[in-house]
């Protein structure tokens, strides 16, 4: 098994994944979301980075690249910027656990809110592929399950629930995993 060590963050829209990776990541540890890896191929292909755009991109991607596709592009990245270690936020299917796993050793941490705390969170984000209405929130889960996510939470190696807590308490477990369980040498 290799001493390169992935920790891949996953969770359903607006349960915490990015506020967890960018904590985790001030720990020196590089974070690189998918879903931005998502967006620039959209605006590169003409689509744009909204909601729209990102599902054409990924439809097209996809059917080219395989299922896998996003998470290639990714360690396309990851090789390109020199990175041993590295948080991942948004990996959402098995196919790409695989394919990480055959270059690296995967921690996967799964964070998970409820329905209405995620709509919350969303609601407030303000990014243009956010959802307006509780309907285009359904569908996006919808998707997002469709994609496998649910079998990437299910067998994620860690988990924090981000229910009923501060933002202070989401960082203050996060903390305590990485150190518990050593991740990354547990750099401060």
């Amino acid at each position: 098994m290799s001493d390169r060590i992935i920790l891949g963050i996953t969770g359903m829209p607006g349960a915490g994944k990015t506020t967890v990776a960018k904590h985790i990541s001030s720990r020196g540890i590089k974070a690189l979301a998918m879903g931005d890896i998502i967006r620039e191929k959209a605006k590169e292909m003409g689509y744009g980075a909204g909601k729209e755009g990102q599902k054409m991109v990924v439809k097209e991607l996809r059917e080219a690249g395989g299922k896998d596709i996003v998470a290639k592009l990714t360690l396309e990245k990851m090789i390109g910027m020199g990175l041993e270690n590295v948080i991942i936020d948004g990996i959402r299917s098995m196919h790409e656990v695989e394919l990480f796993s055959s270059n690296f050793k995967v921690i996967l941490l799964a964070v998970h809110a409820s329905q209405a705390r995620r709509y919350e969170f969303l609601s407030k984000r303000g990014r243009t592929d956010d959802p307006h209405k509780i309907e285009d929130f359904r569908e996006r889960d919808k998707l997002e399950l469709e994609l496998g996510i649910g079998t990437v939470i299910a067998l994620s190696d860690l988990m924090i629930v981000n229910e009923d807590i501060s933002l202070n308490e989401l960082h203050a477990r996060a903390d305590s995993l990485i150190e518990k369980h050593n991740i990354f040498g547990s750099k401060k």
